[in-house]
């Protein structure tokens, strides 16, 4: 069984010292454990360099990333940050596609490739975001709308692409509603994203990516989620913020992994 992924997304929160508090005190807390779940963290895009300082000392058990990055290589563009800067401060991993990206930036699955592109070329790992509204899902469009956003970007990759990205199913009627997609909700939708990926590039690949599952995962349900057979670990929001809850989510990888 292959590790699981545990991406604290931290949104626009926290202060600086804030933020090095809390990086500290995941670090100090991470001490005491050798766990086979990766752990990224995500804070904003200012605290960059603080996060991979952290990720970068020896023995770190996480890694840095950020969330969101320009489309475009460089230029004329202000207040953008390009994923050859980020390449340039050690950042791992970034978040692109996220909902409330595409709901108040109006950002497209066009705008969304571009950036997994300019991430890939740079080894930077995209962690591309999917996912319906509640009116979608009532309608019973959920699986026509993933399969569209599946279809315009990751579909777009090539296979070596492919295995350095990861992709988060996050139904955008659970983030930070409290409300959170029951078990069998999330496993239907990843099983299926992972069959679209069977489809397009085989087998092998389908169950070597990575598909995360995120919207109001906290320390309460992770266990029960990340027990599902295609959920590969979370990408948490409000919960990363609390460095007691996050480490409950990570624990709960480390149970999963240990029972199988």
């Amino acid at each position: 069984m292959k590790p699981k992924i545990v991406i604290g997304n931290w949104k626009m929160n926290k202060g600086f010292e804030e933020a090095e508090d809390l990086i500290s005190e995941i670090e100090e807390k991470l001490q005491d454990y050798n766990f086979e779940t990766e752990i990224v963290l995500c804070p904003p895009m200012l605290y960059a360099e603080l996060v991979t300082d952290h990720a970068n000392e020896e023995g770190s058990q996480f890694y840095a990333g950020v969330q969101n990055v320009s489309e475009y290589e460089n230029g004329a563009y202000t207040g953008e940050v390009s994923a050859e800067m980020l390449a340039g401060m050690d950042v791992s991993f970034c978040i692109v596609g996220h909902s409330e990206r595409r709901k108040y930036f109006g950002e497209t699955n066009a705008i969304v490739l571009k950036k997994m592109l300019r991430l890939l070329t740079n080894d930077i790992v995209p962690v591309m975001c999917c996912g319906e509204t509640l009116e979608e899902r009532k309608a019973e469009k959920h699986f026509e709308v993933v399969q569209k956003q599946i279809e315009e970007t990751i579909y777009q990759l090539t296979p070596k692409q492919l295995e350095s990205t990861m992709i988060a199913y996050e139904p955008i009627w659970a983030i930070g509603t409290g409300e959170t997609a029951t078990p069998d909700q999330a496993q239907e939708m990843l099983s299926f994203i992972r069959s679209l990926i069977e489809k397009k590039f085989g087998t092998e690949m389908a169950v070597n990516t990575y598909i995360l599952y995120g919207g109001s995962c906290n320390g309460k349900n992770a266990l029960e989620l990340f027990s599902q057979p295609d959920v590969d670990g979370g990408l948490i929001g409000g919960a990363s913020l609390k460095a007691d809850e996050f480490m409950k989510i990570i624990e709960a990888g480390e149970t999963v992994i240990k029972e199988n």
